[in-house]
């Protein structure tokens, strides 16, 4: 698995998306939910999840939310921050998810497609005193419950490409592509090569590939 950015870098990520929805939630007002869309239309979202620098380390989660609704236009007057002891359910949630999103490296619009950001801010209990293995764990039950296909056939069949198609496009033995698609064999240890000549053929990189760990 190719990640975004080194595992040094992760908790102080997780705690910036953490206090990001917590702060726009009880002291700018905003709905969780609608305030994780404007995060992931201005393109914030996309750009945390690659790693870039400057968003998942470089300014505080509060930074992070004035600069949401810099570009999103949606405040003027952005109030000093008031900070609790305990964390809420939507710190947890953003906190949790942050870390999800790091060890699937799927970006977070695909993630919400799947899991809305309300059901996980309902995982609160009881994942919040849990190891966060045991709410990625549910994540990925969630995830494969809304996409039973695996990634390459859904990439596959949006290219409108075959199965024999896409082995003659890309060199990969079309018995190896059917047994893929089928779980016989797990895509997430394929040979790297081979990955990567899928990729190519589909147009989409390697990683789009990879599966919630199963």
């Amino acid at each position: 698995m190719i990640r975004a950015y080194h595992k040094v870098y992760l908790e102080k990520a997780r705690i910036n998306l953490g206090r990001m929805l917590d702060f726009a939630t009880y002291d700018l007002g905003y709905d969780p939910c609608e305030f994780f869309d404007l995060f992931m239309s201005c393109g914030l979202a996309e750009r945390f999840g690659k790693g870039e620098f400057t968003l998942t380390v470089g300014m505080s989660g509060v930074e992070l939310a004035y600069r949401v609704l810099e570009l999103t236009k949606h405040q003027v007057e952005f109030p000093k921050p008031r900070y609790t002891a305990d964390r809420s359910p939507e710190y947890w949630a953003g906190w949790a998810l942050a870390y999800y999103q790091w060890e699937t490296a799927m970006p977070f619009v695909e993630i919400l497609e799947c899991i809305p950001l309300d059901d996980m801010i309902r995982m609160y209990s009881p994942y919040h005193e849990m190891d966060i293995r045991h709410f990625c764990d549910r994540m990925n039950e969630l995830y494969r419950a809304a996409h039973p296909e695996i990634k390459l056939k859904r990439i596959r069949q949006r290219a409108g490409i075959s199965q024999s198609e896409l082995a003659e496009m890309s060199g990969v033995p079309v018995r190896t592509i059917q047994q893929y698609e089928q779980r016989q064999k797990s895509i997430n240890k394929a040979q790297a090569e081979y990955l990567m000549m899928l990729a190519r053929a589909l147009n989409c990189n390697a990683e789009d590939l990879i599966e919630p760990d199963e």
